[in-house]
């Protein structure tokens, strides 16, 4: 059964939601959050598998309380998904540094809802390629400092390509024939250097990737 935590300020939103949630035999609405803080006082109650959580909201609004959620080794499985009207924006990048593992516009076919919901229970980013591209390309490529993970040196030459890979908007087929290894040992690469760089999910090690300077924006 997938737990699910609905964090909206508008209550009709998460009514249509949660009506379209709850009559899934796979998938359990636990509770609802009016605001941030509120989400993040439920996820530490209720341990969801997925905390869809509104950008744009009083008290505490979804960036921060996603960071808030990520930061909290107790809520080390509960998966954040950003909810947002805007589609790709800067908004949407803060959330994924924050600790998101991806985002779902609000007007989202009903279906395409479900099945996200579902991949990003299993640990999935809701991230395509092309939208990690274009992530990259907007914001990423921006002038940073340099943030480098104590990680990023413990990274073999074959984790550290893998990396790299999925950096540039690979999918995990795609890193597995760009390497010439099987597509189990592309995950195998993949998932050690999240763990060595802390990344939470996919979306974080994309944005790792980019920060630490191991892979550069391309020039426009």
């Amino acid at each position: 059964m997938i737990r699910v935590l609905l964090v909206d300020d508008q209550a009709l939103l998460r009514s249509g939601f949660r009506a379209l949630l709850d009559i899934e035999d796979d998938i359990e609405v636990v509770a609802e959050a009016a605001d941030g803080l509120q989400g993040v006082a439920l996820a530490r109650r209720h341990l969801p598998d997925i905390a869809l959580i509104d950008i744009q909201m009083p008290v505490l609004d979804g960036i921060e309380a996603t960071r808030l959620i990520a930061a909290d080794p107790a809520l080390a499985c509960v998966h954040v998904v950003i909810l947002t009207n805007y589609g790709l924006d800067e908004h949407v990048f803060h959330a994924l540094r924050a600790g998101a593992a991806g985002f779902l516009v609000k007007d989202i076919e009903p279906e395409d809802f479900l099945h996200a919901v579902r991949v990003a229970a299993r640990g999935d980013a809701l991230l395509a390629p092309s939208i990690t591209r274009r992530l990259i390309d907007r914001y990423v490529a921006e002038p940073q400092h340099l943030r480098v993970p104590t990680g990023l040196r413990e990274l073999t030459s074959r984790e550290r390509e893998a990396v790299v890979l999925v950096a540039q908007g690979l999918s995990n087929d795609e890193v597995a024939a760009r390497m010439v290894i099987s597509p189990l040992t592309a995950k195998t690469h993949i998932n050690r250097a999240m763990a060595k760089l802390h990344a939470r999910d996919r979306a974080q090690l994309v944005v790792v990737a980019y920060e630490s300077g191991l892979v550069a924006p391309r020039q426009h």
